[in-house]
């Protein structure tokens, strides 16, 4: 059977450094019609729950410690009985949100299996310490949370974060990529390796 990729959309807010942001999050749920993997756990556990069904889930894989992408990560733990996998580079952002509560760690390079398929954990630092895409190469995808969006890498002025790094986590990690692979997002549409990889350098002009 062919891997599923259903895609859930919720509402919320991102708060750091004294600030606060308006935000839609893009959920990602991976697998087949018995197993899945949720790929972030955001705003609102109830529409995720919805799409998920009567299907196990098998993983919570959290792209980054951000708060909109981990909000309701226990609650979708205590709800499905799966894991919450997230890099350990991002354990202050997660502890700011989820004090006391334990996960488990993503590891670059690490495999984790779900309907007879391989997701490759990248770390890819620079948005954040622990920034990390799922790479799918059975099915020419990539999960690439906030560090590469249509149009240029996640966004690199707040704490923890570094423009320099992220610009070598997506030429290193992203960009040595069959560029057919469809790149979908953290937050809005989608794009592919191909359309991205012709403007690294212009980025990195803009952003020094």
């Amino acid at each position: 059977m062919a891997l599923k990729i259903d895609k859930v959309v919720t509402s919320g807010t991102f708060s750091l450094d004294g600030g606060t942001w308006d935000v839609d999050n893009n959920i990602w749920i991976v697998g087949d019609d018995d197993e899945v993997v949720i790929i972030d756990a955001a705003h609102s556990a109830a529409p995720i729950l919805d799409t998920v069904g009567d299907r196990t889930v098998r993983a919570i894989l959290l792209t980054h410690g951000h708060n909109d992408h981990i909000t309701v990560a226990p609650e979708l733990s205590a709800q499905t009985g799966a894991p919450i996998l997230l890099h350990p580079g991002d354990d202050m952002l997660w502890n700011d949100t989820h004090p006391g509560v334990a996960h488990q760690d993503l590891a670059d390079g690490q495999q984790i299996e779900v309907a007879g398929t391989a997701l490759t954990v990248l770390n890819t630092p620079g948005h954040s310490p622990g920034s990390s895409v799922i790479h799918v190469p059975e099915a020419g995808v990539l999960f690439s949370g906030d560090t590469l969006f249509q149009g240029g890498p996640g966004a690199t002025g707040r704490s923890f974060s570094s423009f320099p790094t992220i610009i070598e986590s997506i030429r290193d990690k992203i960009f040595t990529l069959d560029p057919a692979t469809k790149v979908y997002t953290g937050h809005g549409g989608g794009t592919t390796v191909a359309d991205e990889a012709p403007h690294l350098e212009e980025w990195i002009r803009r952003g020094s």
